[in-house]
């Protein structure tokens, strides 16, 4: 058994989230930490909402509300939409709790005490009309290097080389389009250049390994090349004050610097809320433990360089030397598990100009499994995907209504018609004992493959099986059993069907955890095959901490839950005798209709070819 730390992106509250962003952050990371957990693992799954930086003070401003309600607000749907989805953390919290602040500031102290925190006189782009610090990614312009446009203020996705807001070409803000001002201002930066040697020696023991995905490890060591001091402070109000500059109101951490330590904190946090506030330390202090981030690919650099190094700078890992602070030598990533893109009918997502379709939106018209069916199946796992409606009918209806939803259906049904419980075996055919032996097998290869983040391919596994259980019906023909002779052969058939689907619920329940429970239930069971995360009304841990802004609040709301009920990986003997009802279908089979019907909403935002214009 190992500890596995499971780093799930932190969501960020200037909005509700779009089925782009679980498909990259969320999904992979459930799926991945359900299967852990069966397979025997001490698993802790991890995250919350990044709230801090000038993107939440831009929306507070245009809804006329202040950045505590804007980021109160969305916290609250990010968290029901994510409990909606099925997602399993054990603590789901957020960037503007007490015991964060007190963990960022803590380890901004040690990494400064250790040398790699240094002040430089930089210029910073204000918004002249607002007087208010622009944030690098609100800034773009034609990239230096490479000419391309649209580059951002702090990296060019066409080239992948990292930029500042004062490299690009017309640099113009993403906000208004105005010009920004450029004025100098005292900041610390971390000292990257001097963590470089570590940085690298690390990225080549992980390339080592064989375990990234390809294009991961590769842009994590060519942002080597061009490595240099990144600001780790902004002029900015809103965010976490700045050890040593408490007479400075006006100056905060940067967003970068504190976001990615909400998986440290948030460990921290865990533990504090469930009586042992140590226990955090085998995730982190323990060398033998593993950790994985998920993520999508924009977010490579800073799990691959910014958090590296921050943790390398806190260890006393680098060029200066140093000392580990009070939370001990902390464990690097085991593992940057990215994902590509999803596309929304060939187009980019894209809030600001209609081309999205938020988690909520979705799950008020359709079942939360068949979104994460279509992610498992057809999502950017390591390739950009693109979503479509009539895909998503398509596999909806072609493979869970028809495959898996069919086989569930009609076995259920037999059962309950001719015998009206699980019936006893006689002997097992040759045809019998395949169906068994394959299915069994399958855990072993469905489950390697999920721990090898391939999950496409272990749910076409998983799928295939579900397609040999529905031929293995088409060749016995249980339906066609009706003499008294046939009785015995007809509960050995029927009995290996029932063995055959709590097999396959069992190895699909990563994937489809409510429909898992509605499997077991038309089995015969109590429904508790993949437990489900809740929403839990936490009390603010550490008040005293907090800035003016959070005067008065005493708790918020996280997502947790008890997923040690889970059953072990593997076969689990039916039990002969258990009743089984009249089933009612698993999945929803949808009306072709509804592609034009969702197209139609987007239709003046979408290509001509698409919407049929």
């Amino acid at each position: 058994m190992s500890h596995i730390l499971s780093a799930v992106a932190w969501p960020y509250a200037n909005g509700p989230r779009h089925i782009g962003h679980v498909a990259g952050f969320g999904v992979p990371s459930d799926v991945f930490s359900r299967y852990m957990r069966m397979a025997g693992h001490d698993v802790l799954m991890v995250s919350g909402t990044d709230e801090h930086g000038t993107p939440i003070l831009v929306a507070a401003d245009e809804e006329g509300v202040t950045a505590r309600e804007l980021a109160d607000r969305n916290n609250r749907l990010i968290v029901e939409d994510l409990v909606a989805l099925g997602l399993s953390y054990d603590l789901f919290t957020r960037t503007t709790a007490g015991n964060h602040y007190r963990v960022v500031q803590d380890m901004f102290r040690t990494v400064r005490d250790n040398g790699y925190m240094v002040q430089e006189v930089t210029r910073s782009a204000i918004s002249p009309s607002t007087g208010r610090t622009l944030p690098d990614r609100y800034i773009e312009g034609t990239c230096p290097i490479c000419g391309t446009p649209g580059a951002r203020g702090d990296q060019c996705d066409a080239c992948g080389n990292q930029l500042d807001p004062t490299d690009l070409i017309n640099p113009r803000s993403r906000i208004n389009g105005e010009t920004p001002e450029f004025i100098e201002s005292t900041h610390w930066f971390l000292d990257l250049p001097a963590l470089a040697g570590a940085l690298g020696a690390w990225l080549d023991e992980r390339e080592a390994s064989g375990t990234w995905r390809p294009n991961v490890i590769r842009f994590s060591q060519n942002i080597l090349g061009e490595i240099r001091p990144r600001a780790m402070t902004r002029d900015i109000d809103w965010g976490i004050p700045v050890p040593g500059w408490e007479d400075q109101p006006t100056k905060r951490l940067y967003v970068w610097f504190d976001a990615v330590i909400g998986y440290l904190s948030a460990s921290i946090e865990w533990a504090r809320r469930t009586g042992d506030p140590e226990a955090w330390r085998a995730w982190w202090n323990d060398p033998q433990a593993l950790s994985y981030y998920f993520m999508g690919k924009d977010n490579i650099v800073f799990h691959s360089q910014i958090w590296p190094a921050e943790l390398l700078g806190y260890d006393g890992r680098g060029d200066k030397g140093g000392n580990p602070g009070e939370l001990g030598t902390l464990n690097l990533p085991t593992e940057v598990v990215s994902s590509e893109f999803l596309t929304m009918e060939g187009k980019k997502f894209s809030s600001s100009h209609g081309i999205v379709i938020y988690v909520r939106d979705f799950l008020e018209r359709y079942q939360a499994d068949a979104l994460r069916y279509f992610i498992c199946a057809a999502g950017p796992e390591t390739a950009d995907a693109d979503f479509t409606w009539a895909e998503f009918v398509r596999r909806t209806n072609g493979e869970l209504v028809a495959g898996w939803g069919n086989l569930v259906n009609r076995t259920a049904t037999m059962i309950h018609k001719r015998f009206g419980q699980i019936p006893e075996p006689g002997p097992l055919e040759a045809i019998d004992s395949a169906l068994l032996d394959s299915i069994e097998a399958g855990f072993a290869d469905v489950g390697g493959l999920i721990a090898r983040h391939r999950q496409k391919a272990a749910l076409a596994e998983a799928m295939r099986l579900v397609g040999e259980a529905n031929k293995y019906i088409a060749d016995t023909e249980p339906f066609k059993l009706k003499a008294p002779e046939q009785q015995e052969r007809l509960a050995t058939v029927l009995h290996t069907l029932a063995q055959a689907v709590a097999d396959l619920n069992l190895m699909l329940s990563p994937f489809l955890p409510h429909a898992a429970n509605d499997v077991d239930r038309a089995m015969g069971g109590q429904g508790a095959i993949a437990p489900m995360p809740e929403i839990r009304e936490a009390a603010e841990l550490d008040p005293e901490v907090l800035p003016e802004a959070f005067a008065g609040r005493t708790g918020y709301p996280i997502i947790a839950g008890d997923y040690t009920t889970a059953p072990a990986w593997g076969r689990h003997e039916v039990v002969i005798g258990t009743p089984v009802a009249k089933p009612r279908p698993v999945f929803i089979k949808l009306d072709e209709a509804i592609v034009d019907q969702e197209l139609a909403r987007y239709a003046d935002r979408l290509p001509d070819d698409v919407t049929g214009a």
